[in-house]
């Protein structure tokens, strides 16, 4: 049903400036305010609840197509045949979830029907046929269902205990020491792990061990090394050493890729200020070389030359940090790294003064032919880290925001200088990513360098920031492997926030973050739909010699092959064009397929590069043409204004890869609104119209204004009147 929007909301009455001095004295009632977590909780709910629309929509879409499918298989024969194709075809997308249960129902089956009473210790340390049958059985679908990887954790919780299904249970941190079985001896422990390494080559994975506190070895050191040490302040309190100490042997269960179509994929945002070692940290990270103090490490992942010649990244640079399925690290080999040591050894200047000079780097002298490319990493590796190196300079913001929202990073990794501290840029990225509700890491680099009284400063004002009421989280140092690989399992639902010490130059601290992200998990299929109708978010472009225009970004929704045809939009008029899909890379490898929730590039055919532009999308054809709208209405929560902010007002606007100005067009039942306000607001974009969804959230931002929002209606324009709808499937025509 149409309905016009009135006139008066379109042409408010303006606000005097006496009116607004009268406002802006007038503090805020209590029961008006709503606090930044409350206002995320509602923008998740909606998210959600648009997400189960778009799948409903795309299930019921395959239901009336396999319909018609079976019609007319029964009239081709004559009303008696049992043909029925598109039914068959539609049901490994409509069922999944139905598929999911049965998995879990068959999991409990097999639990039921084992005949062995042994406790699992036993059966680890014994093993027969026909009980690694079982257990190998049951690994291999929970294997499936959590996406190829699985951690395994053995202790006194579940050793003694004759339930198959204990395999997968979690140890309980508040259970009493003194209640607690006898732990295995190390020769136990090997039997145990040599037993799930077996499992695991049954069913085409690595067993791999993350952390052993029942090693004789280990806790003898177990006591904080003096490297981690640094200051009094880096100290956990004892709820939290507890909270995140697990004392359980931890074992790395992952699935063999057999291709880059195959690997898992974690995405990481990092963000700090102005030469707090972001580049420096991913150059020791990714290339498996030790910095020399002057910015060796940084050099091979800048991308233009006065970005060398500064040090200082203005661009958003993506580097790949693979893990084997035995979560080892894919680094170049040992001669190559020699190599690699001497190529970049540093070149005296010519000169006759006595005076040293500063050393010279020969950029490029056998630097990046001996380093492991793209295509090598995804050949070797089961698993990529993919890290957005954004920029600090204050000159680049607008860069670093589009990077947090366009590459739907899982967490952000915040980099702190030890030297400086949190200042600058840094906490203007900290305030963004909370607004986002995306998790945190903190890195605090420079530690070999910076005095202990500075040090300690840095710590005290960390904490004291993250345990403020705008952050609200935990901050945890981690001490060693079992706190990295507990932290990396939940620290987001726990609202924690795990702060690692580490320095560049001695490697300090740098083995704790690669066994975080070794176990970090994948995105949820929640926030990424496989049962939905393709979409994919255009966050670059460019052009390929003998190929044509290539575009990257995220899959959100759905499966897309190499020959499909597709919708592309919107243009500068809001229409979309009809292409398809000439190829497929991931990581730069091609592939044949591609699911939602990856990272990938798109070949398309008889498409110029001036036809496409950051923010468009990709879409499946369905029978609901999709709708680009130059207006919106959304939920606004304000999150910092100086003054007030009423009709007229512009500023940028984030929303996942599109970054354009929009105008306030109407406040909903308010003439003004200020920090802390929540609002319903009409916003009309100033360029171009653009391809968004009910429920999607973006950043409003201008200046030191922040603001936070969703999508809640999409607005036809005022001649034509009424509401394009929910955003469940989209459109082809432009309106507004």
């Amino acid at each position: 049903m149409s309905t016009s929007t009135p006139s008066s909301m379109l042409n408010p009455p303006r606000t005097t400036r006496h009116e607004k001095r009268l406002l802006s004295a007038t503090p805020l009632p209590p029961t008006e305010r709503t606090s930044l977590k409350q206002f995320q909780d509602q923008l998740e709910q909606a998210h959600q609840k648009e997400a189960m629309a778009r799948v409903q929509a795309h299930h019921h879409h395959l239901h009336s197509q396999s319909t018609v499918q079976d019609k007319l298989a029964k009239l081709s024969l004559g009303g008696t045949g049992q043909v029925n194709v598109g039914a068959d075809a539609a049901t490994p997308l409509a069922d999944s979830h139905h598929l999911m249960e049965q998995t879990d129902n068959n999991a409990e089956v097999v639990d039921d029907d084992d005949e062995d009473p042994r406790p699992l210790r036993d059966r680890l340390l014994t093993p027969t046929e026909r009980s690694n049958a079982a257990l190998a059985s049951l690994l291999a679908r929970t294997l499936h269902l959590q996406h190829g990887e699985l951690e395994l954790h053995f202790g006194s919780h579940n050793l003694t205990s004759t339930s198959l299904s204990s395999l997968f249970d979690v140890p309980e941190s508040s259970l009493p020491a003194d209640s607690e079985p006898p732990p295995p001896t190390p020769l136990q422990v090997k039997q145990i792990v040599e037993t799930i390494q077996t499992l695991a080559h049954e069913i085409g994975a690595d067993a791999s061990v993350l952390h052993n506190p029942f090693d004789e070895a280990h806790l003898d050191t177990r006591p904080n090394p003096p490297e981690l040490t640094t200051t009094p302040s880096a100290v956990n309190d004892e709820a939290t050493t507890q909270r995140w100490s697990n004392k359980a042997l931890r074992i790395l269960v992952r699935k063999i890729a057999e291709s880059a179509q195959d690997l898992n994929e974690v995405r990481v945002a990092v963000v700090g200020n102005v030469d707090a070692g972001k580049s420096s940290l991913l150059g020791v990270l990714t290339k498996g070389r030790l910095d020399d103090g002057r910015g060796r490490a940084r050099v091979s992942l800048f991308r233009h030359k006065h970005e060398i010649e500064s040090g200082r990244t203005s661009s958003v640079g993506m580097e790949l940090l693979g893990f084997t399925s035995k979560g080892q690290a894919v680094m170049p080999e040992a001669a190559h790294a020699a190599l690699l040591e001497k190529s970049t050894h540093p070149i005296p200047a010519a000169s006759t003064s006595p005076e040293p000079e500063t050393p010279v780097f020969q950029q490029g002298t056998g630097l990046r032919k001996q380093q492991l490319s793209w295509e090598e990493i995804s050949a070797r590796a089961s698993k990529v880290i993919s890290f957005s190196d954004l920029a600090g300079h204050e000159r680049y913001l607008k860069t670093t925001l589009f990077g947090l929202t366009a590459t739907s990073p899982d967490f952000v990794l915040l980099i702190v200088g030890a030297n400086a501290g949190l200042i600058g840029m840094s906490k203007e990225h900290l305030s963004v990513a909370l607004a986002l509700s995306v998790p945190v890491v903190c890195v605090v680099t420079k530690i070999d360098s910076t005095p202990a009284h500075v040090l300690e400063q840095t710590i005290k004002q960390l904490v004291k920031i993250l345990r403020s009421p705008g952050c609200r989280k935990t901050p945890v140092f981690v001490k060693d492997p079992g706190m990295a690989c507990e932290l990396a399992c939940s620290f987001a639902q726990a609202k924690a926030c795990p702060i690692f010490l580490v320095s560049n130059v001695t490697g300090q601290g740098l083995n704790l973050i690669k066994t975080f992200l070794n176990v970090a998990p994948i995105a949820s299929k929640a926030h990424f739909p496989l049962d939905a109708d393709f979409e994919f978010s255009i966050s670059d472009v460019f052009s390929v010699p003998f190929v044509g225009a290539v575009t990257s970004g995220t899959i959100m929704s759905g499966v897309v092959n190499v020959g499909d045809t597709v919708l592309l939009g919107p243009d500068s008029l809001g229409g979309f064009v009809t292409t398809a899909v000439k190829s497929i890379q991931r990581k730069r490898v091609n592939v044949n397929r591609a699911e939602a929730g990856q990272s990938v590039s798109f070949a398309l055919k008889r498409i110029k590069r001036s036809q496409i532009r950051k923010g468009m999308v990709l879409l499946a054809k369905t029978e609901i043409p999709p709708v680009a709208v130059s207006r919106f209405e959304g939920q606004v929560l304000i999150l910092y204004h100086n003054t007030l902010i009423s009709s007229h007002y512009q500023a940028m606007m984030h929303l996942g890869p599109i970054r354009q100005t929009v105008q306030i067009e109407a406040i909903v039942d308010k003439a003004c609104i200020r920090t802390g306000d929540r609002a319903t607001v009409q916003f009309r974009f100033i360029k171009h119209a653009e391809f968004i969804r009910v429920g999607d959230r973006f950043l409003f931002r201008e200046g030191r204004t922040k603001a936070l929002g969703v999508v809640t209606k999409l607005i036809q324009n005022v001649k034509s009147g009424g509401v394009v709808g929910s955003g469940l499937g989209g459109g082809g025509a432009m309106v507004g």
